[in-house]
């Protein structure tokens, strides 16, 4: 048995990993860099039957958890939790955990920076530039400060997101279950927010209740010209209908760092000079990754010890 599997991994390597939970006097089992499918985990897992497993982008499923009956914690090495069956480790009364604020400030520099990149025509004129063409009389730019910028989405990183925004002088509004107000945006309904915003910026988490949260008829809700940035997660925007709104000419455009379907886009959206493409690294610094690594053995470690976890995503009384 081993005490702790890392399933995957999105570095070079899993020495920083391995440095705490080593000290610790655990051990630690490494799978691929890149994820394997759910039943090649699954037979990792039945191999190693460890306390603890971490994962990075791996799917960690009923049958995973099932196969490890000693299992104590699943570590996400990120926030969100759809790679892992949180239903059925709860059921085993397994606590899930994620590191929920280690990327807060590159998150929000990368949604204000697919922003300015749309709103300057960044992007597009390198691209032109480079293609050959000296074309200043095409621009079809915006003053940043007469626009109006939604947030989908208002925890630490739309609330951050906004804040930075915030001194360009736009308007800022809001949607979340639970803000009414009082930071910098305005609280607003969905439909309204959808309506007045030139840029809308998804910052919601991916839920059952969010799938597809942008379909047909949520995006022709949208402010005729819009600029959708996603940051999220990729299938919270139906890519058929983010595709038939940018050939009709209803959306502007698109700021994606994540894309249903990825890391396999569908080259109709990718290869569009009306969308911005990054490819799901708005998390990403050096500073932000040494950050979630050391935080999440750490999280291991405290649990494997008998402590408390401190960030617990289920309830496993």
């Amino acid at each position: 048995m081993t005490d702790v599997l890392l399933t995957d991994y999105a570095w070079p390597d899993d020495a920083l990993e391995r440095d705490v939970i080593e000290r610790a006097g655990f051990s630690l089992a490494s799978g691929a860099s890149a994820p394997a499918p759910a039943a090649e985990i699954e037979a990792l897992v039945r191999r190693h039957r460890p306390r603890a497993i971490m994962t990075c982008w791996a799917r960690v499923s009923a049958d995973a958890i099932a196969a490890a009956p000693d299992l104590r914690i699943v570590q996400r090495l990120g926030v969100g939790l759809d790679n892992i069956d949180v239903a059925a480790a709860t059921a085993r009364k397994v606590v899930v955990t994620n590191v929920p604020d280690y990327c807060v400030e590159e998150v929000s520099d990368h949604a204000v920076g697919l922003a300015l990149a749309w709103a300057r025509g960044i992007v597009a004129f390198d691209r032109s530039v480079k293609a050959g063409a000296w074309a200043p009389e095409s621009a079809r730019l915006h003053r940043v400060r007469d626009l109006n910028v939604g947030i989908v989405g208002y925890g630490r990183i739309g609330r951050r997101t906004a804040e930075k925004l915030a001194p360009f002088g736009v308007r800022i509004l809001a949607q979340s279950p639970s803000y009414t107000g009082g930071h910098v945006a305005e609280a607003a309904a969905f439909d309204v927010l959808l309506a007045a915003s030139d840029i809308v910026i998804i910052h919601a988490p991916l839920t059952d209740a969010t799938h597809h949260l942008f379909d047909a008829a949520r995006i022709a809700a949208m402010k005729p010209g819009a600029f959708l940035i996603n940051v999220s997660r990729g299938p919270i925007v139906d890519n058929a209908a983010l595709l038939a709104a940018l050939d009709e000419g209803r959306l502007a455009g698109a700021g994606l760092d994540v894309v249903e379907s990825e890391p396999s886009p569908p080259p109709e959206i990718v290869a569009r000079p009306d969308v911005i493409v990054t490819p799901h690294v708005a998390f990403s610094s050096a500073a932000s990754l040494a950050e979630l690594r050391r935080r999440a053995a750490e999280e291991v470690v405290r649990v494997l010890r008998g402590e408390s976890a401190q960030f617990p995503c289920n309830a496993v009384n």
